[in-house]
């Protein structure tokens, strides 16, 4: 999503890859058209990360069958879920390929990665005391996990140029409210300037 996201900026701070975790949010087959545009930054967000010792956790919007795994949003989205063991299901291949182990995969049935997922507990293993968001939607899955991010006393980083959804409007306010009262903004620049600097 192409946005001249620094107007919304009210603060600026980069991140401490010391104890900084990235969470890769939803980046799956179903999403695919919508992450195309930003795969590559998404790519780079990652290999950034990776190459500063940072943590990396992809989460998979799933649910395991429409009978018995629809929440409110079976009702909301008129029952077009992502059902578990579908192509859907499953992380974009070149998102897929960046996963080095399962237990960095977190599966998750509403839009926040906290709600009911081992996300949490991975996170206070590792120390994290920061996270970075990227993914789709921005203004679905990627805005309410930071804000319950921010809520568990999480220092939260967004992307700005790593993060999509259906149309500039909503991404644009998503930028706007996160910068207002959650998050620090980012792009792949800054990411690479602040965790790269040796």
């Amino acid at each position: 999503m192409a946005s001249s996201w620094r107007k919304y900026e009210t603060r600026k701070r980069d991140p401490n890859p010391q104890n900084v975790a990235l969470l890769v949010i939803d980046l799956q087959n179903h999403f695919s058209s919508m992450a195309k545009p930003i795969l590559h930054n998404a790519l780079t967000t990652i290999d950034i990360c990776r190459r500063a010792s940072i943590p990396v956790f992809f989460t998979r919007h799933v649910h395991k069958s429409l009978a018995t795994d629809t929440t409110m949003l079976g009702e909301w989205w008129d029952g077009d879920l992502i059902i578990d063991g579908t192509p859907d299901s499953e992380l974009i291949s070149e998102i897929n390929r960046q996963v080095t182990k399962p237990d960095e995969v977190v599966e998750k049935n509403t839009y926040s990665a906290f709600h009911n997922t081992c996300l949490q507990e991975k996170l206070v293993e590792l120390g994290v005391e920061e996270v970075i968001v990227i993914g789709v939607m921005t203004n679905l899955c990627c805005e309410t996990t930071a804000r319950e991010a921010f809520v568990r006393g999480y220092r939260v980083f967004f992307s700005t140029d790593a993060t999509a959804t259906v149309n500039e409007e909503l991404h644009d306010a998503t930028l706007m409210n996160l910068a207002y009262g959650f998050a620090y903004l980012v792009d792949c620049d800054r990411l690479r300037r602040g965790l790269l600097r040796n």
